[in-house]
Parts: structure tokens; sequence; C-alpha cells
């Protein structure tokens, strides 16, 4: 039996039919591309960084000279895990049948890796056994030199790139910038969710690379062009949305790419043919409900000052000063300097997002279903 069609992805890029505008930013990454200059990549966690990434392959595949080749680092812990995950990479995008399969397989046995197939998937398998360190830095290199050798320009996407920051050998930034200043034929996206460290690590002066790329930092898509996404995709598939009922969704799921994807999916899951407003929020109340036992988890890790916090910051929505008094009195927050101790703590774990608005910042919850759960519950 096939699965049923849900035109409102949320955990892979489809195609550019179910990819809700950022031509902006596309036409912005092609550019670069094509003209020699890396970028860097940056937003908050499921706005959609990935799938702009496949959805720019797929635009730059239309000129049938680009090689793309996309890796996600997030799960790395060391430089010989990277160096192991781009050979993997290497492997799947030139397969042996093709003559640059055949010459990236003749040279990967000069480098002696330990290559095997996993049973189930059947996908490849690299491990490299050398001793010493220095022995990855130059595979590292010398895979990335294979590629600058190809007669089509690569592009070379490492998703999760602030994971480089956590590795044990320090320099690793500094190896792999000296490495990348000598290619010309590979150009370079470096994407991030971690907005503090990849700020760091490409505008800082006292990192390696320090102004060596353009930034690009992702934002929310704009409600207008959301609004006609959702319900272009309802009408094609003979169904129909209110303007009322579009606009509740994006005001609850505060624009965020990746919630508004799973609202939209759920409420065209429910086979409604044309749901309304009360009907579309018995929904988000029962995507709360099914997160609770993750939200209670959340609970479980955090102090109670830290979670008095954080229901404060979720009824405001937004906070512009958590330290103010007006706020720290309201909510009965105690002393400022507690308030920041705690705020930074929750910035770290990913909890609290910093997020800039017309050159302000404000904080807000980072999950935004956590967010509407807090509002609802206490």
């Amino acid at each position: 039996m096939n699965r049923a069609f849900n035109p409102f992805y949320t955990v892979s890029y489809k195609s550019e039919n179910y990819f809700c505008d950022r031509k902006s930013e596309l036409k912005r990454l092609s550019s670069n591309a094509n003209n020699g200059i890396n970028t860097t990549l940056i937003s908050a966690r499921k706005y959609g960084k990935s799938a702009l990434i496949y959805r720019l392959f797929e635009e730059l595949n239309k000129q049938k000279e680009w090689i793309c080749i996309y890796i996600d680092i997030y799960s790395t812990q060391n430089i010989k895990e990277l160096t192991e995950l781009l050979a993997v990479s290497a492997i799947k995008k030139f397969p042996e049948k093709q003559s640059i399969g055949k010459r990236f397989m003749q040279f990967f046995k000069s480098l002696h890796p330990v290559l095997s197939y996993d049973a189930l998937t059947g996908q490849p398998e690299v491990r490299f056994e050398f001793t010493q360190a220095r022995d990855y830095e130059r595979t590292l290199g010398a895979i990335l030199h294979f590629l600058e050798e190809q007669k089509a320009p690569i592009l070379l996407a490492f998703d999760e790139f602030q994971q480089v920051a956590m590795y044990p050998e320090k320099n690793t930034e500094a190896i792999l910038r000296t490495i990348i200043q000598t290619l010309h034929n590979v150009q370079f996206i470096f994407s991030g969710s971690n907005q503090h460290l990849m700020i760091e690590i490409f505008n800082s002066a006292k990192r390696p690379f320090f102004s060596s790329t353009q930034s690009l930092v992702l934002s929310e898509i704009p409600a207008d062009l959301y609004s006609e996404f959702i319900r272009r995709h309802f009408v094609e598939n003979k169904r129909t949305i209110d303007t009322e009922t579009i606009d509740f969704i994006l005001e609850w799921t505060c624009n965020h790419t990746y919630y508004t994807q799973f609202v939209c999916n759920k409420l065209y899951a429910s086979n409604l043919r044309n749901p309304d407003l009360i009907e579309t929020k018995l929904i988000c109340s029962q995507i709360l409900e099914a997160e609770k036992s993750t939200f209670l988890q959340y609970r479980n890790l955090l102090t109670d000052y830290q979670w008095q916090l954080l229901i404060a910051i979720a009824k405001e929505k937004k906070v512009f000063q958590p330290q103010s008094k007006n706020f720290i009195q309201k909510h009965k927050l105690g002393g400022a300097s507690t308030v920041k101790k705690a705020v930074d703590s929750l910035v770290v774990k990913e909890m609290l997002l910093v997020h800039i608005e017309k050159d302000l910042s404000y904080y807000r919850i980072y999950d935004v279903f956590l967010m509407r759960w807090l509002q609802t519950t206490y």
C-alpha cells in the first residue's frame, strides 16, 4: 500500500514545489557559489537550513556541471570522525561505475582505509586506523585536494559546522582553513545552528576563519508568503482553508518553519476537507498533549528557578530585557544577577533562543510547542 500523500514535509527536502520561499537567500547562495565566495549560513534549529542547501543543490544541478556534497557533522566528535565522514560522503557521491568513481577509489585505496558495507543498508562504512592525529590531517587534506582536481566545480556543504569547535584537537579550525585557502575549484557552505559559536568562529579576529566567508542569516519566512504556500497546497489537493485559520497557525507557531510545517502536516493528515479555527485549535491541543512527556523531562533536567524563568518568558512570549525591574517584579524572580545566570545557562542548553528583530534582540523559548504548553499549563 502506498503511503498517503501529505504536501507538508517536516523531516526532509522533497522538491521545489514543497519548499516555501527563500528566493532571496537562494539567489545569494547561488551567486556566491558561482563567483567563488564561501558562505556562512546561520539560523536557529529547524528553520530549514538543510532544506535550503538541498534546494540550492537542485538549482545548481540544473546547470549540469556542479558536483554538490552535503555533510552533517553534528555527530562527529573529533578530526578522525570528520575525515571518515568526508570519505563516506565522497564514496556515495562517486559510484565506482562512473569514471570519477573509479579514479576516486583508486586514489582512496592509497590512503589505506578499512572499507566495509553495512549488511542491512548496503551503505559504505570507512575507518582509518592511524596512530597519529597528523595522519588524519593529511588524509583530510588529500580528499579535499582530490575534489579540487576535478573538472567540474565542487560545492561542499558542512552542516552544523560549529561542532569543530568542540573537537579535542583545538587546531582543527586552523587545519581546515590552511587547506581550504589553497582550493579554488571547491566552494564551501558552513552551516550552523549555534549562532554564538558560528559568529565566534567566523567573526572573531582571533580565529582562523575570520573574514573568510560571507554571512547569511535565516529569519522567519514572511507571513504573507507562507500563507499563500499553505493555501495553495490545500487548494491543489481539493481542500480549502480560510484566512483566519492560516493566520492563527502562523501566529501560534511564530512563523517558525518546522512548527508551521508540523501543524499543517497534522491538520492535513486529519482528512478534514475544510478545517476551521476550532478544529485547528483542537489539533494544536492534541500536539501539545502528545509532547507532554517530553516537556516534563525538560522539567526534570532544570533547576526550579530555571523552570520558573522559562514559564515567565513563555508567558511574555518575547522578553527584551530579562534583567529589568518590571519583568523581575512581575514574575517574582529575585535578583538581576540570578536572572542573568539562569538566562545564560538556558541559552547554552538551547532552551532559550536569542532572536534578533529589526536590530533589537530578545529572548524566547527555543521550542515553540514547549512555549505554548507552558502558556496553557501554568
